[in-house]
């Protein structure tokens, strides 16, 4: 995305808890950005989209600002760098964020009928991302077609105030939070990483009425299934060595579901589940527990347990004086030793939901995150449920063996990836 010259600005804002993580422990593979995507039934007009960016941008203004180092921590400042729309010709999830670059931290590309959204981690999560996409593509059709969708909203009615809001600081601030328990290191996929730092993007599609009803007759959400799937698929990947290692995934929550915030910025937290498999368990077996510690740790008072111990770091004295680049190195330390005790993350996006008028043009929604392991989205859509998978390992094993399951019971599946260098 090219970028018009930086011109200066007064306003600065601090930057959330979560967004400091994502800044000390952000890599050249795993960059800490994500893309969301959303396909339309036809190809996209580049000068529309261009015209609908730069619309969408004065309902989220908070989006047009540049990441600052401070003395003790990073902040953001608002800045007059204007977006580009430019045909993806980079990778999925590119580096957003250079010390000292004058850059936006987002960008916004199309290929074909494809419009992609790539943003980096420390300004929104998911869902606010894909309501900034939602604006974008409600504004780029309302182009296309002048009158037909005057009466269409999409955003959240929310004051400027209310996105901006650090919805962390505002809920768990200055509380006494409370550790979430303990867990043990989990298996971590064995074999060669891909050279050059690259990452390997599945996305792979499937019909919503083929999978879910599986998931009613054993009981159990969709995400339980498919989590238990991902298991079993890792499972077979497992050296007998190994066996006695935890298999953990790491499910993100949308802390908007508990707390009364509209904020556009990150507010989010994870819950893990996790299955040794010392003993032979069947599929039914498996996402039965699968689901009931999910649901057990999706209560207001277990989430509150487990919300990131970094909450408090702001309110110790000796703390907030220690410069940056030691906060840093702690962060780092820290969050890498976290990140050991989860074998992948499996984040669902929920079912994507716009106006009719605006879905009727609209064939798909898909999306994917940056890792240093293995990373899976979900988003439902219509009558397609669809995954994206990023991958840091050379080797597909994991992947095939959860494609091949699916495929086993019945499912139609379509697989698409994207070619690396080996």
């Amino acid at each position: 995305m090219c970028c018009a010259q930086y011109m200066g600005s007064a306003n600065w804002y601090r930057i959330d808890n979560v967004a400091k993580v994502f800044l000390a422990t952000a890599g050249k593979r795993d960059t800490r950005s994500f893309r969301l995507s959303c396909t339309l039934k036809e190809d996209v007009d580049p000068e529309l989209l261009q015209q609908a960016v730069l619309s969408a941008i004065e309902d989220r203004p908070q989006l047009q600002v540049r990441i600052r180092r401070g003395l003790f921590w990073h902040y953001l400042e608002d800045t007059n760098i204007m977006p580009v729309v430019r045909q993806e010709d980079d990778r999925i999830c590119p580096i957003l964020y250079v010390p000292s670059k004058t850059m936006l931290h987002y960008q916004v590309t199309y290929f074909g009928r494809r419009i992609n959204l790539d943003i980096s981690h420390v300004l929104a999560d998911g869902t606010g991302a894909i309501e900034f996409l939602n604006i974008i593509v409600l504004d780029y059709l309302s182009r296309k077609y002048p009158g037909e969708l005057t009466d269409v909203t999409v955003h959240s009615g929310a004051s400027e105030g209310d996105l901006n809001q650090d919805s962390y600081r505002q809920f768990f601030g200055s509380k006494n939070l409370s550790h979430g328990p303990s867990r043990k290191k989990a298996y971590h996929l064995g074999g060669l990483k891909l050279p050059y730092n690259q990452l390997q993007f599945f996305e792979i599609h499937m019909p919503t009425s083929q999978i879910l009803p599986r998931a009613k007759e054993l009981g159990v959400s969709l995400t339980s299934y498919l989590g238990a799937l991902w298991m079993l698929a890792i499972r077979d990947d497992i050296p007998p060595r190994k066996r006695n290692l935890p298999v953990t995934i790491s499910l993100p929550v949308n802390l908007r579901n508990y707390y009364p915030s509209k904020t556009a910025r990150n507010f989010f937290n994870s819950v893990n589940v996790t299955h040794v498999f010392d003993s032979d368990i069947s599929l039914e077996e498996l996402a039965a527990e699968f689901d009931a510690s999910l649901k057990s740790q999706l209560t207001e008072e277990n989430i509150k347990k487990q919300m990131d111990s970094f909450e408090t770091m702001e309110y110790v004295a000796p703390v907030r004086v220690v410069p940056l680049f030691i906060k840093q190195y702690v962060v780092r330390h820290f969050t890498q030793k976290a990140g050991g005790k989860v074998t992948m993350t499996f984040s669902n996006m929920g079912v994507q939901k716009p106006p009719r008028s605006l879905g009727e043009r609209i064939d798909n929604y898909s999306g994917f995150c940056s890792t240093n392991t293995i990373f899976s989205t979900m988003f439902g859509y219509g009558e397609q449920l669809t995954l994206g998978v990023s991958s840091a390992y050379m080797s597909t094993s994991v992947v095939k063996n959860f494609v091949r399951f699916l495929s086993a019971s019945g499912v139609d599946i379509t697989v698409c990836a994207t070619e690396v260098i080996k």
